[in-house]
C-alpha cells in the first residue's frame, strides 16, 4: 500500500486532532486519494513537505544574503579598488566598478534583514518545527494543516515583496535592518527611504503573519496532539525548544508589527508617532510630539526575544544530536527544560540593554544590566549540560555531531562577549562598533547556522530517504568553523579600538586605516567561507537525487519517534496506528543496551535514569 496515499490532507484537517490525542490509528481513513503535483509539492498540507519548502526557500535566501555580505566586504577590504564586474552586475549602483555609498547601505540592510528573519527565523524554525513536532510527539500532522500551508505561503509572499524591492529604481531599503526612524519614516531622508522602505515594511508585515500562523499551530499541536504516553516530561528537548520558541514569537512579533504599522502611518498618514522637531534641507517639518525612541522600544521588545527565537531551536536540536552521537542520556533533562523556560521569561525583560546610549535613566540602566547578566545563568547551565553529555561518551563523529560541538564552542565564545555588552558602562564605549558585530554574528549568526547545519545533516535521511555526502560535510564543517573565528575574532579588537560599524569608507581616518590589512584578510576569508557554503548547497541538492539510499528506518540508532516511521513516510506519518510512548527520549547505554526506543515498554527490573 502506498504510504503517500493513505490519507488525504483534508481528512487530516477534519479528523487528525481527534486521533492524535488518544494515539489511535486512522483505520477509518486509509482510503486512497491520488495527489496531483500541485497538491503534493506546491500547495501541500503535509507538514514534512512544508518543512522542505521552508528549508529550500531559506537556502535560496541564505545564498542571496551571504552574497550581499561578500559584496560589501569587498568595499570594506578594498575601499579604493575598482572591480569592473561589479558594474556589470549592479549597474549604476557600482559605476566605475566601485559600490556607491547608497548601494553599500542597501546591501548591509538587506543582508541583515534576510539573514535574521528569512533564513534564521523562517528557514530554521519553520523547517524543523514543521518537520519534527508531529513526528516526535506522535501526531499525523499539525493541528491545522491548512493554516500550516498558509504560514508558508505568507512567508513566500513576504519573500516576493522583499525580492521585488531589489529591482525598484530607487533601490531597496537602506536604513539598516532595524529601520530606525527618522531615516525610515521620511521618504526624503535618503534614496533607500523611498518605495524600497515601503516594500520592506509590507514584506515584514506579511512575514509576521506567517510567523504567527506557524507559532499558533506549533503550540496547539504540542499541547493537544501528543500520542498516548507522551507526557510533557517525556518530550524530546527539541520539542520543548520549539514550544518556547513559538511562545516567544506569539508574544513578541505583534509588538513589532504594531511598530511597523505606526511607521507606515508616519510615512503616509501624516502622523508623528516617531517624528518631532525635524529640519530637512533647511525646511522645518510640521511633525511634533513624537519620539524615535518609542520605535526603538517597540523594535527591541521583539528584537531581543528574536535572538532566542533564532537560537532556541538550534539549542534543542543540538541537545538531541549530542545525546544520539555520544550514545549517552542527555545530562540534566529537567534543568535543560527549566533553562529554556528561564531564558524565555528573561528574553522579554532585557530589551533595553540595546538602548543604553539613548539617554536611558541610569537607574533603569542598572536594572537592565542585572536582568541581562541573569540570562547568563540558564545559558551556562545548558552549556555545562552539553559538555557533561558528551564527556566520556562514545562519540560518533559525523558532520551533524561536529556542527553540534561547533555550536557549543561558538555559543560559549559569543556568550562571553555578551557579558561585556550587557554592562552599561562598557557598552557605552563599545556600542555601534565592530565588537557588537563580532558578538552577535558569533552567538546568533554562526551558532544558529551551526545548529541548522547539524539539523540538516542529521534529519536529511528522514526528509529525503538518502544520506548527504559525509566527506563534503566534514570539509564544510572545518572550513566554516575556522573561517568563522578568523572573520569575527579580529573584529573584537577593531571594535575595542573604536572602529564604528556601517561606515562606507574608513580610509580617511588614520586611526582606522591601520586595520587595512586586517580588513583585507577578513574579506578574503569571507570569500572562502562563502564558496564553502556553495559546496554545502551542492551537496544538499545533489544528495536529494543521488545520495546514498537509506536501507534502515533508524540509521543513527536513535530513540525518538520520528525514526519509527517508514523510510519515506506518507502524509499521516505512520501507516497503521500511531506508536505508544513508554519512556523518555534519552535511554542510551542503559542496562547493557546501546539504545532503547521510546516505544519499548519499561520492564519491571529496569534501572531508573
Amino acid at each position: 500500500m502506498s504510504n503517500e496515499a493513505t490519507l488525504h490532507s483534508q481528512d487530516l484537517s477534519h479528523h487528525g486532532h481527534v486521533e492524535h490525542g488518544h494515539g489511535n490509528g486512522h483505520d477509518g481513513h486509509d482510503h486512497h486519494h491520488e495527489e496531483t503535483f500541485i497538491s503534493k509539492y506546491v500547495f501541500s498540507m503535509d507538514h514534512k513537505m512544508i518543512a522542505k519548502q521552508f528549508l529550500i526557500t531559506g537556502i535560496i535566501w541564505a545564498i542571496i544574503g551571504a552574497f550581499f555580505s561578500v559584496l560589501f566586504r569587498l568595499q570594506l577590504g578594498y575601499p579604493d579598488a575598482t572591480f569592473p564586474w561589479l558594474e556589470s552586475m549592479l549597474g549604476h549602483w557600482a559605476e566605475g566598478g566601485r559600490i556607491t555609498a547608497e548601494a553599500y547601505y542597501a546591501l548591509v540592510t538587506m543582508h541583515g534583514t534576510i539573514l535574521v528573519f528569512f533564513v534564521l527565523t523562517a528557514g530554521l524554525s519553520g523547517t524543523f518545527s514543521n518537520l519534527l513536532i508531529p513526528l516526535q510527539v506522535g501526531a499525523r500532522d499539525m493541528a491545522s494543516p491548512f493554516m500550516n500551508m498558509l504560514s508558508y505561503w505568507f512567508f513566500f509572499l513576504a519573500s516576493c515583496v522583499m525580492m521585488s524591492s531589489l529591482f525598484v529604481q530607487t533601490g531597496p531599503a537602506s536604513g539598516g535592518w532595524t529601520s530606525y526612524p527618522p531615516l525610515s519614516a521620511l521618504g526624503d531622508a535618503s534614496i533607500g527611504s523611498k518605495i524600497g522602505m515601503d516594500l520592506w515594511l509590507v514584506s515584514m508585515a506579511l512575514f509576521v503573519v506567517s510567523s504567527l500562523l506557524g507559532s499558533l499551530n506549533y503550540i496547539s499541536t504540542i499541547l493537544n496532539m501528543r500520542t498516548k504516553g507522551m507526557s510533557m516530561t517525556k518530550m524530546p528537548l527539541t520539542i520543548w525548544a520549539f514550544f518556547f520558541t513559538a511562545v516567544l514569537g506569539v508574544l513578541s512579533f505583534p509588538v513589532l508589527l504594531s511598530g511597523f504599522i505606526l511607521l507606515l502611518f508616519d510615512r503616509h498618514g501624516g502622523t508623528s508617532f516617531y517624528l518631532s522637531e525635524l529640519f530637512v534641507q533647511g525646511k522645518v517639518l510640521p511633525n511634533e510630539g513624537g519620539s524615535a525612541i518609542l520605535y526603538q522600544h517597540l523594535f527591541w521588545f521583539l528584537g531581543h526575544p528574536e535572538v532566542y527565537i533564532i537560537i532556541l531551536p538550534a539549542m534543542g536540536m543540538v541537545s538531541e544530536i549530542l545525546a544520539v552521537s555520544s550514545r549517552k542520556p542527555i545530562f540534566g533533562y529537567l534543568a535543560m527544560v527549566g533553562s529554556i523556560f528561564a531564558i524565555t521569561i528573561l528574553a522579554f525583560l532585557v530589551w533595553a540593554h540595546h538602548m543604553f546610549v539613548t539617554g536611558l535613566n541610569p537607574f533603569l540602566g542598572a536594572f537592565f544590566v542585572l536582568l541581562t547578566l541573569l540570562i547568563a545563568v540558564p545559558s551556562a547551565i545548558k552549556v555545562f549540560n552539553w559538555i557533561t553529555t558528551i564527556w566520556r561518551g562514545n562519540i560518533r563523529f559525523t558532520p551533524a555531531s561536529l556542527f553540534s560541538i561547533g555550536f557549543v564552542s561558538t555559543f560559549i565564545s559569543g556568550g562571553l562577549t555578551g557579558i561585556w555588552l550587557g554592562n552599561s558602562a562598557i557598552d557605552i564605549h563599545l556600542h555601534d562598533t565592530y565588537f557588537v558585530i563580532a558578538h552577535f554574528h558569533i552567538v546568533m549568526g554562526v551558532s544558529a547556522f551551526f545548529g541548522m547545519f547539524a539539523g540538516i545533516y542529521h534529519w536529511f535521511p528522514k526528509m529525503y530517504g538518502r544520506f548527504m555526502n559525509q566527506t563534503l560535510g566534514f570539509i564544510h564543517f572545518w572550513i566554516t568553523l575556522a573561517g568563522a573565528y578568523l572573520i569575527f575574532w579580529p573584529m573584537h579588537y577593531e571594535g575595542m579600538a573604536g572602529m564604528p560599524r556601517r561606515y562606507f569608507d574608513y580610509s580617511n581616518w588614520a586611526s582606522f586605516s591601520m586595520f587595512e590589512g586586517l580588513n583585507q584578510f577578513i574579506s578574503f576569508v569571507v570569500i572562502i567561507v562563502f564558496a564553502t557554503q556553495l559546496l554545502f548547497v551542492f551537496n544538499f541538492f545533489y544528495s536529494i537525487f543521488k545520495g546514498r539510499k537509506l536501507t534502515t528506518p533508524n540509521p543513527w540508532e536513535a530513540t525518538t519517534l520520528e525514526w519509527t516511521t517508514p523510510i519515506n513516510p506518507g502524509h499521516g506519518n505512520w501507516p497503521g496506528e500511531i506508536p505508544e510512548v513508554h519512556r523518555w527520549a534519552y535511554d542510551y547505554s542503559k542496562d547493557g543496551k546501546d539504545f532503547i526506543p521510546q516505544t519499548v515498554p519499561v520492564s519491571p527490573d529496569e534501572s531508573g535514569h
